[in-house]
């Protein structure tokens, strides 16, 4: 499983928020530079970040984005899938009766659970943990 560019530069640009005063806003920008993020893309996927509520953006003098909640509130996993969907390692892991060997295949299991785990470990790592 490879996550997606626009996933992996939505996590850049919220570990970026997440070391910001709440307070705070960042211009767009601000955040295309630093985290070397094309400008065209990061509006698009901040868009995205915004319509899953995991950021707020305003415009004007004083305007800019910031994150939605505190940091240690906002998982990795809930910006992967904003921006990717849910999480699947392989088809019979979202839908086992869709798979024709789904009753006789010895490594279905295998998937699950790593699926699980790997979906354990972002959903309890959040931005205060890895911004520090």
């Amino acid at each position: 499983m490879q996550i997606t560019r626009q996933a992996d530069y939505a996590l850049r640009a919220m570990v970026y928020l997440s070391k910001l005063e709440p307070t705070q806003r960042a211009a767009t920008s601000q955040i295309a530079e630093t985290k070397k993020i094309p400008p065209s893309f990061l509006a698009k996927i901040i868009s995205q970040l915004s319509i899953a509520g995991l950021i707020h953006t305003s415009r004007g003098a004083r305007g800019g984005v910031t994150l939605a909640r505190p940091a240690n509130e906002i998982s990795i996993l809930e910006v992967v899938e904003a921006i990717d969907g849910p999480i699947a390692l392989n088809e019979c892991t979202i839908s086992p009766d869709g798979c024709p060997f789904s009753g006789d295949c010895p490594i279905q299991g295998l998937w699950c659970d790593a699926q699980a785990e790997l979906v354990k470990k972002l959903r309890t790592t959040t931005f205060d943990t890895i911004s520090k």
